[in-house]
Formats: C-alpha cells, structure tokens, sequence
C-alpha cells in the first residue's frame, strides 16, 4: 500500500492553476492503481477567508477531485471550501473513490479562531472514516492537531490511520511535527501529515509533509519544497502493535 503526499506552494485564490499545478505534479509521481493520494487543506484556493471567492469553486472542486480519482483509479484525500449541511462555508476534507464516488466529507471541527476563521466557516461536529483496501482511515484538517480528544474519538471508532491536511505557518512546524508524532504515539495509529509549502499573503509555510509510524518515528519526510512524497504504508505493523502492546485496551470509555 502506497501513499502519495502532495506537497505544494498553493496559488492564492486561483482554482485554475492549482489545479493544473496538482495534476502535473501527480503525473509526474505515477501512481498505481488502488494507492492514496493526499493533497493540502484548501488545495485550490490557499486559506482564502474570501468566501465570495473560494465557495463558488466548491462544485469545480468536486468534480475535479472525482475525476483524478478516476482517471488513475487512486483513493484521494483534498482540502476545499465548500457548503456544509445547513449551506453555511466550511473547510472541507473529501475522499473519492478510485471509481469517482464521494467515500467521506469531514468538516473541520476545529476552525482556527485565533486566526478569524471561525467567522467564516463554520465548525462540523462528527468524525468520520472511510476504508482504503481494508485499512480505516480517519481523516482530519489543520487546528484540529492541537484536539487530541477527536484522535481518540475516531480511534475509538476503528481508526487505525489519521490523515492530516493542513496550511500550518513556517514558524510553528517544530508543533506541526511533535504533534504528529503525539497523535501517532497515543492512538498506536499511523499518522499522514501533508501540509503546503510557499508563501500566501499571510503566512510562509515550510511544508514538511510527513508519515509518521505508530511508535512516533518519522519514516518520510517531504522536506521544505515542492514535492511529492510516496511512502509505503503497512497495516500488519499497525495491528501487531496494538496486539503486543494493548494500552488501547485500557481507555476509558
């Protein structure tokens, strides 16, 4: 099982360049049939709060999601900003099948107040899951990090993987790592980190997209540029760890 981890400097408010950026750069990784792709939280748009600019590309985006999917028969994983239930924005994770179908749409629960994104999207309130060739995945985006109640949440649910997408600024990536590997470590899970890299007008990010293993190693790193980074995932470690060390076991419930 491969994972591919997108990497890259998101134009800001410009849909139709990054899109054209992803595609190159997922040509260019070549994956198989039945791997995982996983691009950066509002990977179309940056961390825009300008919904007069970044919603209207909510149905773009889908579609656009659905068709890389489909056309290299991959699971992917990427950030958007789109309507949640009640029509409100919201920073969005969606997951496409290799067919092209919608697996799971995960509604960031933890909007970044600090930063004003509380008021304009409003925050969800459910973990979800879907499955990657028999593997449970819990998907997650950004602020929610710093929440370790919702990793427990979802691996109370099943998790056995998190993916984490994420716009996290250049001078907080020492959190972005430790926290990645706290999540690993607590919930005996695999942990998959893709962040951007580049600057918006905001921010400077360094990227440092991750797999981090279920003892809290980092076993691939993207570095700080523009890249895409495949590692291989192996499900057997996961449970034979949890098997030989069953703290899982004693949560409390």
């Amino acid at each position: 099982m491969r994972v591919h981890l997108v990497q890259f400097d998101i134009a800001w408010e410009d849909p139709v360049a990054n899109r054209a950026r992803v595609t190159a750069l997922v040509e260019r990784a070549a994956p198989a049939a039945g791997d995982l792709i996983v691009l950066p939280e509002t990977a179309f748009t940056a961390f825009s709060f300008d919904i007069a600019r970044t919603l209207p590309d909510a149905r773009d985006a889908e579609a656009f999601l659905a068709d890389l999917a489909r056309g290299h028969r991959c699971t992917i994983v990427g950030g958007i900003v789109a309507p949640d239930t009640l029509g409100r924005a919201s920073n969005q994770s969606l997951v496409f099948s290799p067919e092209g179908d919608l697996l799971a749409r995960y509604v960031k629960i933890q909007p970044f107040t600090l930063g004003g994104e509380r008021k304009v999207h409003a925050p969800g309130g459910q973990i979800v899951r879907f499955s990657w060739q028999g593997l449970t995945v819990a998907p997650f985006i950004c602020y929610d990090l710093r929440f370790p109640e919702l990793f427990r949440e979802a691996v109370k649910a099943g998790a056995e993987m998190f993916v984490v997408i994420a716009s996290w600024p250049a001078r907080r990536t020492h959190h972005w790592l430790t926290l990645l590997a706290a999540r690993a470590i607590e919930n005996q899970a695999v942990v998959v980190g893709v962040n951007r890299c580049g600057t918006d007008p905001g921010n400077t990010y360094l990227g440092r997209s991750v797999v981090v293993s279920p003892h809290g190693h980092v076993v691939a790193d993207a570095g700080e540029g523009e890249h895409v980074l495949t590692a291989a995932i192996d499900p057997d470690e996961i449970r034979a760890w949890r098997r030989d060390f069953p703290a899982l076991l004693d949560m409390r419930r």
